[in-house]
């Protein structure tokens, strides 16, 4: 299994290449038949923190039911206040949830715009020394702007394009796994 992947998001085709890394890395969750949630952490309050509900947004409208699970979208954002109270239901709601955490990133400037898959939990509300429990078993980030000083007026400031523009790859990634899963589990099961 990898441990970690990057791609720029900018590059074409970048979304079949999150779903080829998906689809090698998740198999055995989908084959075992675990739920899978994408948790879709940030705020539509900030430009560059709402990458998140973004996805959240696209992924709820047309994700196939049944397996595959979203919490956190622009109607219902999963943020700093209520996290712990979303992973209180998800973990009363699911017997052995996989949990795909998707969140936005402040990063070196030749990574703005990369997305970061990462067989790891990550750490939300990092940039802003945010006190939260790390959640996933697999991470996604997308790097939005470049972290260093004044990390809240970097977030309020960065490029609606860019995170417009990760929000669609990954998004796109994440469904075209998720289509891909379901054909893969249907071949699998036994007549």
């Amino acid at each position: 299994m990898s441990t970690t992947f990057s791609i720029d998001s900018f590059m074409p085709n970048t979304y079949l290449n999150i779903k080829n890394f998906l689809l090698k890395n998740l198999n055995h969750v989908v084959l075992s038949n675990r739920e899978i949630i994408f948790l879709c952490i940030g705020t539509d309050r900030c430009t560059g923190d709402s990458l998140g509900p973004l996805v959240g947004h696209k992924l709820k409208a047309i994700m196939p039911k049944g397996k595959f699970y979203v919490y956190g979208t622009l109607e219902n954002p999963v943020h700093s206040k209520n996290l712990v109270s979303v992973l209180d239901k998800i973990y009363a709601s699911f017997s052995d949830p996989y949990i795909v955490a998707i969140d936005a990133c402040l990063g070196k400037t030749n990574n703005i715009g990369k997305v970061f898959i990462e067989n790891k939990p990550l750490s939300p509300g990092l940039a802003l020394n945010k006190d939260l429990p790390k959640v996933g078993d697999l991470s996604i980030t997308g790097i939005v702007n470049i972290s260093g000083k004044f990390e809240f007026l970097v977030l309020q400031n960065t490029r609606l394009y860019v995170v417009m523009n990760l929000a669609e790859v990954i998004y796109k990634g994440i469904l075209h796994f998720a289509l891909s899963a379901l054909k893969l589990d249907n071949i699998k099961q036994p007549l």
